[in-house]
């Protein structure tokens, strides 16, 4: 039994090396399979941190008041499931599990596109580069995905809280946003949003590629492996998290039901400052932190090794 332990073991070795082998040694990789490889990662990485996703949504949601709704991220919890059972922790689910798949496909292969138009003949690229490219893939992502997938969810999030909810599903809940704004009602928050996924993607792929590259000791074929790919991820999701908690906070804001009180974003951010002080900009961080420090591990871990299957069967120059 220990022999046949023994082979599987070796099998399994020799496979991963096969794969690690077949990458490109340049470094750059396909924007199609990108694409893919994306798409996969972010439809799982959803299903698998939405109730965090949720919990951070109602604590930014819940302004200040005399008597706040939430105590903290465990009490919105406790609430959220005595009044809704634990499905609760997933309304919105769909409107961001239909967007997720999108959105992870066009940031990874924008990402990749621009790496490859930059870099050197090695796939090396400065830091400056990988900043840039970064912040092109947010940017990409943030007008043809996230705008209006994030606008749908805080509304139903949101919604929930209501004394009588409006929306009864995902379709019902766009024909509704749709019939009473009109497209534009989706594009709530556009700039803070740009800003958020631009920035996002930036200090993560810089992040990571730093990382990754400094493990990597110059080879840019080399496997890491999946431990340090994921340690990697989540210190770079880390990063962003501290670096865009209050852009994220006032895009909440904007997308809200209550966005019309807000004239601009610019208003936005000085209604917060005055009436609820520095600290309402942070508002979710704990809970926000959780999320996307698993989400970007995860994420860039299944990208990782889904592109190095795809490398494997699917030959590119």
């Amino acid at each position: 039994m220990s022999e046949e332990n023994s082979q599987s073991n070796n099998n399994i070795v020799m496979k991963q090396r096969r794969f690690a082998a077949a990458a490109n040694r340049t470094g750059k990789k396909h924007p199609g399979k990108a694409i893919l490889a994306g798409g996969l990662a972010g439809g799982l990485e959803i299903m698998m941190t939405f109730p965090t996703e949720y919990v951070k949504t109602q604590l930014q949601l819940d302004e200040k008041a005399a008597k706040p709704k939430y105590t903290g991220p465990l009490n919105c919890v406790r609430v959220t499931v005595r009044d809704h059972g634990v499905l609760g922790l997933y309304r919105g689910l769909s409107s961001l599990l239909y967007g997720s798949i999108p959105k992870a496909a066009i940031r990874f292969s924008m990402f990749e596109y621009l790496k490859n138009s930059m870099a050197d003949e090695k796939g090396n690229l400065t830091k400056g580069r990988t900043l840039l490219a970064g912040l092109g893939a947010g940017v990409s992502e943030a007008i043809l995905v996230v705008c209006p997938m994030e606008t749908i969810k805080v509304k139903f999030i949101h919604d929930q809280t209501q004394p009588n909810p409006k929306y009864r599903g995902f379709v019902h809940g766009i024909r509704e946003i749709v019939r009473e704004e009109g497209i534009r009602g989706t594009y709530k928050g556009l700039f803070p949003t740009i800003l958020k996924q631009g920035s996002n993607q930036a200090i993560r792929f810089f992040v990571y590629t730093s990382l990754k590259k400094y493990l990597q000791g110059g080879d840019n074929s080399k496997d890491i492996g999946s431990f340090w790919t994921f340690c990697s991820g989540g210190v770079a999701g880390a990063a962003s998290v501290f670096g865009n908690t209050p852009i994220d906070v006032v895009k909440t804001r904007m997308q809200g039901l209550e966005a019309a009180k807000y004239t601009s974003t610019w208003d936005c951010i000085v209604k917060i400052w005055k009436y609820e002080g520095a600290r309402a900009f942070y508002k979710g961080t704990t809970p926000r932190l959780g999320r996307v420090c698993f989400d970007v591990a995860i994420v860039f871990t299944l990208y990782e090794k889904v592109m190095q299957v795809l490398d494997y069967i699917w030959k590119t120059n």
